[in-house]
């Protein structure tokens, strides 16, 4: 059973936290607005998609930035207890503080199972809206595709691989494809240009050649053109950067194991992905016991000191998570540890202070 005191900060942790994603996603919508408006009227986008667009963008901007949030509000309106001796008057009714510490954490784990659904179902399909609107409406034809040294594994037996792919023209120049039988290369294919079809998913060989391993002398075909069907497509070939952020859950355990399979350069970025839905959503009791620890206090600048320490944590943390994430992506960096490491140092900065806060 919830007590009074459990249901009075449980209703002030959740109602700040709506509130404040409620006040910063129109001012995000906004200046994001302003900055896209002329591209937008340039390629005379639809009112509809832009509408659509806008609900992608606050689904995509809550899920990014709800860490910063969360650390905001809770120290919002835990300052304001403090101010108005609220929190003393708790402790002083012989309310342990762990004890005044259970509304939040309870708060905390709603927002974390919130968190959960958003990053692993919700979050994805916004993603998907988000980087397709930006892609076929604001980057003019930029690609967000590997373009050169495009080397794949399309199945068990099959390597494929193209030194420049076109993403736009659909084609590629110097493209091979070896066919292994367990160690052992069966044939090769090579061709100086591929041209994907679009309207039968097809692809046409240029100066095409095929090489046959025989086992006591290989048998040579060629031909200057060649009309053929490949088990992959060119989504396959050269997928977006960004597909990762598109996928659920279920749906990008599989794909990671299967550009393992294929010997994808992007593995780094997927896993990124991957572990940062678990980790961002754990950080909700991380943040909530730091911001508690530092707001609980009385200080003599009231709750502008306590703000303008927790920005100045809640920025670190971001930059944290930017700074080894984006490590993760660009090296060989572990992308569990890149994830998971600014929740371990804020984990430890938050136990230091509880014990400090506590005395």
């Amino acid at each position: 059973m919830l007590s009074i005191l459990d249901r009075y900060i449980l209703k002030k942790y959740l109602g700040t936290f709506i509130l404040l994603l409620l006040l910063f996603i129109p001012i995000g919508i906004t200046v994001n607005l302003a900055e896209k408006i002329d591209k937008m009227l340039e390629n005379e986008v639809p009112l509809i998609v832009v509408l659509e667009y806008y609900l992608d963008f606050t689904v995509y901007f809550a899920n990014l930035l709800f860490p910063l949030f969360l650390f905001l509000s809770v120290i919002w309106f835990t300052s304001k207890l403090a101010n108005d001796t609220e929190v003393v008057a708790f402790l002083s009714s012989g309310v342990s503080y762990y004890r005044f510490l259970r509304p939040y954490m309870i708060g905390a784990t709603i927002v974390c199972i919130g968190a959960l659904v958003m990053g692993m179902y919700l979050a994805p399909m916004a993603s998907k809206g988000f980087n397709e609107f930006k892609y076929n409406y604001l980057k003019k034809g930029a690609q967000d595709r590997a373009q050169t040294n495009v080397y794949r594994q399309i199945n068990d037996n099959d390597y494929i691989y193209v030194s420049y792919f076109n993403v736009k023209e659909g084609s590629g120049s110097n493209f091979t494809l070896e066919h292994f039988e367990g160690n052992k290369m069966e044939y090769k294919l090579s061709a100086n240009r591929i041209r994907y079809n679009r309207k039968d998913s097809t692809y046409t060989l240029y100066n095409y050649t095929k090489r046959t391993i025989g086992e006591f002398e290989d048998e040579i075909t060629s031909t200057k053109e060649l009309d053929t069907v490949f088990s992959f497509e060119m989504e396959d070939l050269t997928p977006v950067e960004y597909i990762a952020e598109t996928l659920s859950i279920t749906e990008l355990n599989t794909f990671i194991e299967r550009e393992k399979k294929r010997g994808s350069s992007y593995i780094n970025r997927y896993e990124v992905v991957q572990y940062r839905r678990w980790s961002l959503p754990v950080s909700a009791y991380i943040l909530t016991i730091i911001a508690v620890a530092v707001s609980s206090v009385k200080r003599r600048g009231g709750m502008g000191v306590n703000l303008a320490i927790g920005i100045a944590i809640g920025m670190v943390f971001i930059f944290f998570d930017k700074i080894f994430g984006t490590m993760a992506e660009q090296s060989d960096f572990s992308p569990f540890i890149a994830t998971w490491f600014p929740n371990f140092v804020f984990g430890i900065l938050a136990i230091y202070l509880l014990r400090n806060a506590k005395r």
